[in-house]
């Protein structure tokens, strides 16, 4: 594989596991940036990066591992200073908004933009939490547009999959919004709204794996969070809405006391979990 100059905007728990899997697994040279300078240089020391980014210099690919706003922001300030070679890919959590920001400044004659989230994560966050292993056998989702050029995406499939990624998802951003809403956002929701309880600090000696299972994700960053939901709030709230519906079902069957209704619905539960397993 050719070496390829690579930066990583973001030394968080995304980035910075990106760039300690890039300059580990692959030649390819890494310069990283980081508003914390103090990160910059404890992702130098560790080998994440091999240079801190001056704000300059031509790259063959630029990752954004910022949170929405911060990575349309730098989208705006800098997309258009990088090569027509270059290849820009954002590691946002929502993509609606972050593609719509980027199909108005990658025009033609400049870089090609691709959107992009890893499908992996930790219950912590900042470079602290970083692992070169956080990719391994993950989902990496591509948002192209329509006219993104094949090759493009032949490079990045190569690239993503040589740091750990077990496969290569696309999506349009929409149908991606929509099932993250459900398979990650919905879940956060679910979990901190279920562990505010007014029992929650009388738990110990009165659980098992499901409560730690329904709990994990509320041990959560408030601040990326609310922007991912806020972001993706149509999506979202449309998957709220889905729930509550079921809850209610639920909560109408066990009220009445109507147990050939409550064993439908557990019966119509678990065939769903028993067809995506």
């Amino acid at each position: 594989m050719k070496q390829k100059k690579v930066l990583v905007a973001g030394l968080g728990l995304i980035g910075g596991s990106m760039a300690a899997a890039i300059s580990e697994k692959t030649p390819h040279l890494v310069y990283g940036y980081d508003i914390d300078t103090e990160t910059q240089q404890k992702a130098l020391a560790d080998g994440a990066i091999a240079q801190a980014w001056e704000k300059d210099g031509d790259f063959d690919l630029v990752l954004i591992a910022l949170y929405p706003s911060a990575a349309i922001s730098f989208l705006e300030n800098f997309g258009p200073s990088f090569a027509s070679s270059c290849v820009v890919v954002d590691l946002c959590g929502v993509k609606q908004s972050v593609c719509q920001a980027a199909r108005k400044i990658f025009t033609k004659g400049r870089a090609t933009f691709v959107g992009g989230h890893p499908m992996a994560g930790r219950e912590v966050w900042g470079y602290a939490g970083a692992s070169v292993k956080l990719f391994e056998k993950a989902s990496m989702i591509l948002t192209p547009f329509d006219d993104t050029p094949k090759e493009t995406l032949a490079l990045l499939e190569e690239f993503f999959l040589s740091v750990g990624f077990g496969r290569i998802t696309y999506a349009t951003p929409y149908h991606h919004d929509e099932m993250i809403a459900y398979t990650s956002q919905l879940a956060h929701v679910v979990s901190a709204a279920y562990v505010c309880s007014p029992l929650a600090l009388e738990t110990p000696g009165f659980s098992a794996g499901s409560f730690k299972d329904m709990t994990r994700v509320a041990r959560l960053n408030e601040h990326m969070w609310t922007e991912l939901f806020l972001h993706n709030r149509e999506c979202l709230i449309s998957q709220m809405d889905h729930l509550i519906d079921n809850l209610v079902a639920l909560r109408k069957a066990i009220a009445q006391g109507d147990r050939l209704k409550l064993e439908e619905l557990l019966a119509e539960s678990r065939k769903t979990k028993e067809a995506i397993l």
